[in-house]
């Protein structure tokens, strides 16, 4: 048991600082749950269908990919430096934003809506985004699909799990983050510690990849990349 926990533990982890690096950004998805917790109207509802999405396009994702490179190591291998580079690209990325950092607004307004509306706009603020789909599918789930097959499941559970305490911060914890958020030295801390962890984990992957190709062949055998992180 200890063994199995010790192995999965590092794979729970490495989904949850992927997802949250990603969906951790000033969007239209991220002011929409703001808003509604700063109006505390429909939060619970606008929040289980954000964080639910999330898991079901991620889990669709890793487990999709995982069969699709279940045949084709070399693909695996392939998509495990691109996951490397986008990983380091993204890292740049919010290195540099530090420098102009940005604010999240969200306006309250006055009309109140329903909850079937509530949830028809976090639909619309999640599913009609493009973004969300290259995310959660393509790159989270091509990460996780790198995970050995006992494994994978843990990789989607830390995942999901970062996109649910997000939105509940977003949601819950909007009266008391919003004037935080509005600050740009806030994002500036933010994407400093979303620009490290990035890096990090892209010099994980490489070493996963190198070793994964060591392991090909023959050289060096590999169970977990994961648990060499």
């Amino acid at each position: 048991m200890s063994s199995s926990f010790n192995s999965a533990w590092p794979v729970y982890l490495q989904g949850l600082a992927i997802s949250f690096g990603l969906i951790v950004a000033i969007g239209a998805q991220n002011a929409f749950v703001l808003r509604q917790g700063l109006r505390r109207e429909h939060v619970a509802s606008v929040v289980l269908f954000c964080a639910a999405a999330d898991a079901a396009l991620i889990t669709a994702g890793v487990f999709g990919m995982a069969e699709a490179l279940s045949n084709r190591p070399q693909w695996a291998q392939a998509l495990a430096v691109l996951g490397a580079v986008f990983l380091a690209w993204y890292g740049w990325k919010a290195l540099q934003r530090m420098r102009s950092p940005a604010q999240l607004h969200a306006s309250s307004g006055d009309v109140i809506v329903s909850r079937w509306n509530a949830v028809a706009q976090a639909a619309a603020f999640t599913l009609l985004n493009p973004h969300v789909y290259l995310d959660t599918v393509v790159l989270v789930g091509s990460m996780g699909a790198q995970q050995p097959a006992p494994l994978q499941l843990w990789f989607v559970v830390g995942a999901s799990a970062a996109s649910a305490v997000w939105f509940s911060l977003l949601g819950f914890g909007a009266r008391w983050l919003a004037p935080w958020f509005a600050h740009p030295r806030a994002w500036q801390v933010l994407d400093g510690i979303i620009g490290l962890t990035m890096w990090a984990l892209s010099a994980m992957m490489l070493k996963a990849a190198e070793a994964y190709a060591a392991s090909q062949r023959g050289t060096k055998p590999i169970e977990n990349p994961a648990a060499s992180f």
